[in-house]
């Protein structure tokens, strides 16, 4: 299992700002030691990945009070050494992210559409839940009505024989 295996790991994060051709070594991490090697990050950069003593599954960073100039690509090593008892496998991945630093967040056109249909299908949804509360109302009422009068009209019957068979009847007095 992965969790039985001893491993180590280092993560490098690096930085080309938008309009550059190389990259900046501008973060490294290693067996819970950071460094900041790159002054325009001092104090703004954090670890936010795996806080294990010795494998990092994570190596995720904080960029704190983003700025224009942190508009760019960042590329992240990933490096990890698997430790058996006679072999070691070494991997290493690479990924790219593209940060665009904008000065105010702006809702585009999608998201005010789906958010106008989110309203009007909620609406429109309450409305035929009304529809069909008075349908069935009305539905069950009729049916109410219906069940008295057949029932009115069966008293009235039993009323009517029963009066008919106290005609032959002599009354003493």
């Amino acid at each position: 299992m992965r969790g039985e295996v001893p491993a180590s790991a280092t993560v490098d994060w690096w930085f080309m700002a938008k309009g550059e051709s190389e990259f900046t070594h501008i973060y490294s991490y290693a067996e819970m030691s950071s460094y900041i090697l790159d002054d325009h990050f001092d104090d703004r950069l954090a670890w936010d990945g795996s806080k294990k003593t010795y494998d990092v599954e994570d190596g995720s960073i904080y960029i704190l009070n983003v700025t224009f100039n942190d508009t760019g690509t960042y590329r992240c090593l990933f490096d990890r050494m698997l430790i058996f008892p006679y072999y070691e496998y070494r991997t290493t991945t690479v990924k790219f992210i593209t940060l665009n630093v904008v000065g105010h967040a702006t809702r585009g056109m999608a998201s005010i559409l789906s958010e106008v249909m989110m309203y009007v299908s909620i609406i429109g949804l309450q409305l035929w839940l009304l529809v069909e509360m008075v349908y069935c109302y009305r539905k069950i009422a009729a049916a109410g009505e219906e069940a008295l009068r057949e029932s009115e009209a069966e008293y009235l019957a039993i009323s009517s024989e029963g009066k008919d068979k106290c005609a032959g009847v002599p009354v003493a007095e």
